[in-house]
């Protein structure tokens, strides 16, 4: 298979976007998924937006693929100022800084040295910037992967150092929100990498956690095209490991218009665009946490169905392959 279209899927059953608030001074069984789906930065609306700025203090640990996120980021509040997408927002509405300066979103980028790839020294490293009275403000913690994923799966490992030390946490810092997160894409390493990924989204699923699901993001063009065999760099293949066909990213940018459909930025490893939609699912999440209600009904949840409306992983895909079929859920199940 080369590509195809996600096919259809219910609405009630892949997109199911209720949500009440999620307070960040309380510890509470909540879920939060964050993935292709949650890529339309139109609908999110401003209240949201300073809800959030005003809300969160997130210390962000990553190494350069979870740089894209960041480097989206910054070129979406240009982006946006200049109406990219029909934006039609405060200026630098969407900035950030280190400490919220100037009511910016406080995003302290890396503020954790490393990757959560680094076991044991991401656990303490947490532990230690939180314990530090410095750092006394800070309620959301995000780490990312470099490539370590797939080889944690492989070795049996991703449970004993990455899930279980996260929940540990949870439980030990429960003012705080800690964001789970799936590792790039590796079409050198297929099998395991969607099978890790899986085992990630699956267990934040099943025991109502926060999840930025990275990989899936990177599975599908901002059309809703799913791609099953595709590399971080968004090059797309016509099997595991097999001859390179396209890549989905530059064959989308080529087609629309820089500034106005999508803009230029640094991405690592990979494609502007590829950070484009890093950005946009960044700011679906922290709008998500601060309680933004994107519920079925609201006008925007009603949008959101129809742009998404080929959420979830392609009829092809192998399990625990990306688009995992959650959609932008935010639910409290208490």
């Amino acid at each position: 298979m080369k590509r195809n279209a996600a096919p259809q899927k219910s609405f009630f059953t892949f997109t199911l976007c209720f949500c009440l608030s999620v307070f960040s001074c309380s510890l509470q069984a909540r879920l939060l998924i964050v993935d292709h789906t949650c890529a339309d930065i139109t609908l999110i609306p401003q209240s949201a937006i300073e809800q959030a700025k005003s809300t969160f203090h997130i210390a962000y640990g990553h190494t350069s693929h979870g740089s894209q996120l960041t480097t989206g980021m910054d070129g979406l509040s240009t982006f946006a100022d200049n109406g990219g997408l029909g934006l039609s927002l405060p200026d630098n509405i969407f900035a950030w800084n280190n400490g919220g300066k100037g009511g910016t979103l406080d995003l302290r980028d890396y503020a954790m040295p490393g990757d959560v790839g680094y076991y044991p020294q991401w656990v303490q490293t947490t532990r230690d910037y939180l314990d530090n009275p410095a750092n006394a403000d800070v309620n959301v913690i995000i780490w990312s992967w470099c490539g370590q994923v797939t080889d944690k799966y492989a070795t049996g490992t991703l449970e004993s150092e990455y899930l279980t030390p996260m929940t540990q946490l949870e439980a030990d810092y429960p003012h705080v929100n800690f964001v789970y997160m799936t590792g790039h894409v590796d079409i050198w390493a297929d099998a395991d990498n969607k099978a890790a990924n899986g085992m990630i989204r699956d267990f934040c699923t099943d025991n109502n956690k926060i999840l930025y699901d990275f990989e899936d993001i990177e599975r599908y063009d901002p059309d809703g095209t799913y791609f099953e065999y595709v590399s971080d760099n968004c090059d797309y293949y016509d099997g595991p490991g097999g001859a390179c066909i396209g890549n989905w990213a530059t064959e989308w940018q080529d087609a629309h218009n820089e500034g106005t459909d999508w803009y230029d930025c640094s991405s690592a490893h990979s494609q502007p665009l590829n950070a484009n939609q890093k950005a946009y699912a960044a700011w679906w999440l922290w709008a998500g946490l601060a309680g933004w209600n994107s519920a079925p009904g609201n006008p925007a949840s009603d949008t959101a169905g129809t742009d998404s409306g080929s959420a979830g992983s392609g009829s092809e895909a192998s399990p625990g392959s990306g688009g995992g079929g959650s959609g932008c859920f935010v639910s409290n199940l208490l």
